[in-house]
């Protein structure tokens, strides 16, 4: 990977954190569900933006799919196989998996 690619992802991964602590200290503070869901849904994409450039050549390897899985692990723990299946789609790829 070239310099500047890492660099690229560590900003990212940088961004996640940030708004990751944010959400939480929102929800301490009882901010309001709307600013709340915004910081989420920045940081699903930002999170979306991370998994496409580490799943794209030349990035693309064992390696960054095991960041990946990493990446999901930490920011979505709690995520069970049940919910999963609420997706018809969502349900038929796991399925398949």
């Amino acid at each position: 990977m070239k310099k500047v690619e890492v660099l690229k992802m560590i900003d990212l991964v940088e961004e996640i954190k940030k708004l990751d602590d944010l959400i939480q200290q929102s929800r301490k503070k009882k901010t309001s569900d709307f600013v709340i869901n915004q910081y989420e849904a920045k940081k699903l994409k930002l999170i979306g933006s991370t998994i496409t450039e580490l799943a794209s050549a030349p990035i693309q390897s064992i390696e960054s799919y095991q960041l990946i899985q990493k990446i999901l692990n930490k920011y979505y723990p709690n995520i069970s196989e049940e919910a999963l299946l609420n997706d018809d789609d969502i349900s038929k790829i796991a399925t398949a998996i």
